[in-house]
């Protein structure tokens, strides 16, 4: 129940920020329209809403998080486009196992989805009980999944750990 809350304000922020018109009618609407994203996707957003009370894991996700994905995208925009350009570059696609230490659903999800909005990698599935996760990566260096998983998951699992657990 309290992350359904949790989430009703959040929703009910973001909404008022995209509508910025301080306006009655904006104001009014905004309200059912967080109570149902609250309703439908409240047990999904975060089993512990006492972890959003911790300013550090902010710190973590705005100043650590995100320019650590921004250049990791950057990077993997360039090589991808590299690749494009230079047909004749081997490409050696295939699908890998890399384990990880994340044990919440949205650390997990966040991870997963760094790892797909990063061009040359996809997540393909998720074996939360194993700790494992299975990407496609458009250039297999390695088949080892020590080496696999420092290089494509311990650049976000470190802070993801940090901000969401």
């Amino acid at each position: 129940m309290k992350s359904r809350i949790v989430l009703f304000i959040f929703a009910y922020v973001v909404w008022s920020l995209l509508t910025w018109v301080p306006d009655w009618q904006h104001i009014v609407i905004g309200i059912p329209v967080a109570m149902l994203v609250a309703f439908l996707t409240g047990d999904l957003f975060i089993a512990r809403p006492h972890t959003l009370k911790h300013p550090m894991r902010y710190w973590y996700f705005i100043f650590h998080y995100i320019p650590v994905f921004l250049w990791e995208c950057f990077k993997a925009n360039i090589d991808v486009a590299y690749r494009v350009i230079h047909p004749g570059l081997p490409i050696n696609p295939g699908i890998i196992k890399v384990k990880t230490q994340l044990e919440t659903d949205t650390a997990l999800t966040f991870l997963a989805n760094s790892i797909t909005l990063t061009p040359g990698t996809m997540s393909v599935d998720i074996d939360r009980e194993k700790g494992v996760l299975y990407i496609h990566w458009i250039d297999v260096k390695t088949k080892d999944v020590e080496e696999a998983t420092r290089i494509i998951v311990r650049r976000f699992e470190k802070i993801l750990k940090k901000v969401f657990e």
